[in-house]
């Protein structure tokens, strides 16, 4: 497998590396285990949007008073 390269400035490789010490893992781990968790996250984040889009009318028809943040204007809150 191909290895990558990645640059940070010397504050930037602190944090990281004081965050894989605080998950007591090693700095490779660490960054592996980073990239597996943000795949995740985006197949969980999609899979939220596709259900929310699945409900979006019966949730419309349940409040028809509610008000989508997309659609309130500046200073708006909802009904």
């Amino acid at each position: 497998m191909p290895s990558l390269n990645v640059t940070f400035t010397e504050e930037e490789m602190e944090g990281v590396r004081a965050a894989a010490a605080a998950e007591g893992k090693s700095l490779k781990q660490y960054m592996h285990d980073l990239g597996v968790r943000e795949m995740q996250r985006k197949r969980f984040v999609a899979g939220a949007a596709s259900w929310a889009d699945r409900l979006r009318a019966e949730f419309d028809e349940a409040f028809p008073d509610e008000i989508p943040p997309s659609q309130r204007g500046a200073g708006a809150s909802a009904a």
